[in-house]
């Protein structure tokens, strides 16, 4: 994870995601860079928009789990509210695979 966060932090920056500047990031953190996986993020990286994979992280509905106690049987008004979480669930699951595809 540090990889990535190093690579955030040189978006947020403003400065070149590229090999050399994650390096000195990590170096700076006191973490001695591994060459394979500073490539690997470098190319992964390269083709991707991190403003718009922000934008649709932080615009992710986030769902939490509710503590209050299921119903025996469930009613006509209980349904949909059954069926919407599962909507959400789905959403946030494909969102955070795309997320996770772009770090690899």
């Amino acid at each position: 994870m540090e990889y990535v966060y190093a690579a955030l932090l040189l978006h947020r920056a403003g400065k070149p995601i590229n090999e050399e500047n994650l390096k000195n990031v990590l170096r700076a953190a006191g973490i001695t860079p591994d060459e394979v996986r500073v490539k690997s993020l470098v190319a992964a990286i390269s083709e991707v928009n991190i403003d718009e994979v922000l934008k649709s992280a932080t615009a992710m509905p986030i769902v939490t789990a509710s503590a209050a106690p299921a119903a025996a049987t469930p009613t006509a008004e209980t349904k949909p509210a059954e069926e919407k979480k599962k909507e959400e669930k789905k959403e946030e699951e494909e969102a955070l695979a795309g997320l996770s595809a772009l770090f690899g």
